[in-house]
């Protein structure tokens, strides 16, 4: 078996040969540890994002029902029904369905737009705590 110590004391003294810097290692934890808390409030944003459109749907639905069955009592126990009211109602569920499909995409183009900022900065704020760590400045 071989010994995993020895290759990294090896690579360790490769490194300090090469005089490279040497990172702040409890620097790279708590980054490690912010960019987890970033993607948590990215899966967060997500989350509310569907329950906030899946809420907007189970709305959008309850209208629909409310206007079928407003038509419905309205034309109660007449066999031919006029086809210009039919129509209508046809036309209005449509254009609630319509409605509800686009505030639904957008609701969702929102909360993922919102949790890949929350990645991006933590990615960027990340970056920059790595740069400082190994004591180099930010190029202007």
């Amino acid at each position: 078996m071989t010994d995993v110590t020895s290759y990294i004391e090896m690579l360790r003294k490769f490194g300090a040969d090469l005089g490279l810097p040497k990172p702040n290692v409890d620097q790279l934890v708590e980054a490690q540890k912010k960019n987890i808390e970033a993607l948590g409030q990215g899966a967060q944003v997500i989350a509310q994002g569907a329950q906030s459109a899946a809420q907007k749907q189970r709305e959008l639905m309850e209208a629909g029902l409310r206007e079928a069955t407003a038509f419905a009592r309205e034309n109660q126990g007449q066999i031919n029904a006029n086809l210009a009211q039919q129509t209508e109602v046809a036309r209005k569920m449509f254009e609630i369905a319509l409605t509800g499909a686009q505030e639904t995409a957008a609701t969702a183009r929102q909360s993922g737009a919102d949790a890949v900022k929350i990645v991006q900065d933590r990615v960027k704020e990340s970056l920059e705590g790595i740069r400082s760590s190994l004591g180099r400045k930010e190029a202007t």
